[in-house]
């Protein structure tokens, strides 16, 4: 009786894939890195932008979080934080080990996907190269906006939200979103 179990449920996976219908098979292949997206200690120019935009993302996903910390149950409004508490934060943040993110084939392009990075349109299966290089050149781009901007400027960037703290880091006419640098929408 214990076999009649593994087996129904073999049977009945066969079954349920058989019955796709008309619709081709799905698969599915790791995106083709090409020597400067393998072995390079910098981030590639054609995904700088999505790089850009992540580090923003987990930027004032952090602040965000010390802020929500800062607050007592009974204080209201925003309580900004002290210079050296978002100072620590953001040293944090660039010091985080990325993870999440990694490189994924998208309509023919290499795009950088993770957290706070628009999907747009995908296909229904995908494959993303996680770990490798991509979590150190993510902290390396993190560090050197520290250093381009700093702390304040960006902590203040931050207060003002989102699309602002982007617009520091990743605009501007040399910046990694600019029109020289173009990041296409999918």
């Amino acid at each position: 009786m214990r076999l009649a179990l593994p087996l129904l449920l073999l049977f009945g996976c066969k079954a349920t894939l058989g019955n796709l219908g008309d619709r081709p098979p799905l698969s599915a292949t790791a995106p083709v890195l090409d020597d400067e997206e393998k072995y390079a200690s910098y981030m590639p120019v054609h995904l700088r932008c999505d790089a850009c935009r992540a580090v923003a993302y987990q930027m004032g996903q952090h602040l965000a979080k010390a802020e929500a910390k800062s607050h007592g149950p009974d204080s209201s409004g925003l309580q900004e934080l002290s210079e050296s508490v978002y100072t620590d934060v953001l040293d944090r943040t660039c010091s985080q080990n990325w993870q999440s993110y990694g490189v994924q084939e998208v309509n023919g392009m290499k795009r950088l996907m993770g957290p706070g990075l628009s999907k747009g349109t995908e296909p229904s299966i995908s494959v993303m190269i996680t770990g490798g290089p991509w979590p150190n050149r993510l902290s390396t781009m993190c560090f050197e906006y520290l250093g381009e901007f700093g702390e304040d400027q960006i902590y203040e960037a931050h207060l003002q939200g989102h699309e602002a703290l982007e617009a520091l880091l990743c605009g501007g006419s040399q910046g990694s979103c600019s029109l020289e640098n173009p990041r296409e929408e999918l």
